[in-house]
């Protein structure tokens, strides 16, 4: 009987590329020497990135580690649950309910404007004092190992959008946190509050910020969003916000980490439908 190992190398790999990741790491290359460094080919996991569908065959961007591009693609997703509301307030810590409270409406709403995105269908929507809440993500309950977060740093898009209605002013908060397992702030984006005029024309913009180079230990992200009205309205003509998200991208860190933290976003924030 032949053994596995006499077969050539290359059809050892195409095997390979058919095994699960994580049976690859834990059972598979432990088993001997050959085994191991095959699965530490960087073939292998480029072929598993093909195959599952991260890259095409035309690719051309630079990849530092594909073993760790392949598993950040595998856990890529909106950690933010509930983002658009579709759950009612589920899932979200109510930080501030002030006035009438939060409330959850459907798209266009009156005085508002359609979503960009048709698949979205309500959004959140504020009062006339103020309204926050936020959602605290926990990065190793999500699969995001220590090493990886310490010594590759994935950056970290975060995104909101806002709205007010045409008729009634309103002001938006967004505040962003990593933090340490003890909940230790190592990085943050607060932009300075908006304020959007009445009759304005209800146009829904995105905020969005990439935390890069982040100090090693971030084990939280605290997301909180909100605002309120200025014309103090009895009701729900605060800003609305939905389709929130917070996406670990398949880049990750180009240097080693350092006391000043994350790169700048250059472009700004803030960008109009």
């Amino acid at each position: 009987m032949v053994s596995i190992n006499e077969l050539p190398e290359n059809i050892l790999l195409e095997l390979f590329t058919h095994v699960p990741a994580q049976e690859l790491l834990l059972n598979c290359r432990p088993v001997c020497s050959l085994w191991r460094d095959l699965i530490d080919v960087v073939t292998l996991w480029k072929r598993k990135s093909l195959r599952e569908g991260f890259i095409t065959k035309d690719w051309d961007q630079p990849v530092a580690d594909w073993k760790i591009f392949y598993f950040l693609c595998r856990l890529r997703r909106n950690l933010l649950r509930n983002p658009c509301g579709e759950e009612d307030m589920r899932w979200w810590r109510i930080d501030s309910s002030q006035g009438n409270g939060w409330k959850v409406e459907s798209l266009p709403g009156d005085h508002g404007t359609n979503f960009p995105d048709p698949k979205v269908k309500k959004y959140f929507v504020t009062s006339f004092d103020m309204c926050l809440k936020s959602q605290m993500v926990d990065l190793k309950a999500e699969g995001y190992w220590e090493e990886l977060l310490d010594t590759f740093r994935p950056d970290i898009v975060v995104k909101d959008w806002f709205a007010a209605r045409a008729d009634c002013g309103c002001t938006y908060h967004l505040r962003v946190h990593l933090a340490s397992a003890d909940y230790i702030v190592l990085a943050s984006f607060e932009p300075p509050p908006v304020t959007i005029e009445q009759w304005n024309d209800a146009a829904w913009t995105e905020v969005s910020h990439t935390f890069s180079n982040y100090p090693p230990g971030v084990r939280h992200i605290l997301f909180q969003h909100g605002g309120k009205d200025t014309q103090f309205w009895a009701g729900w003509y605060g800003p609305r916000v939905t389709n929130s998200s917070i996406i670990i991208s398949h880049r990750t860190a180009k240097k080693p980490a350092s006391a000043s933290g994350q790169e700048e976003d250059t472009q700004g924030p803030f960008h109009k439908s």
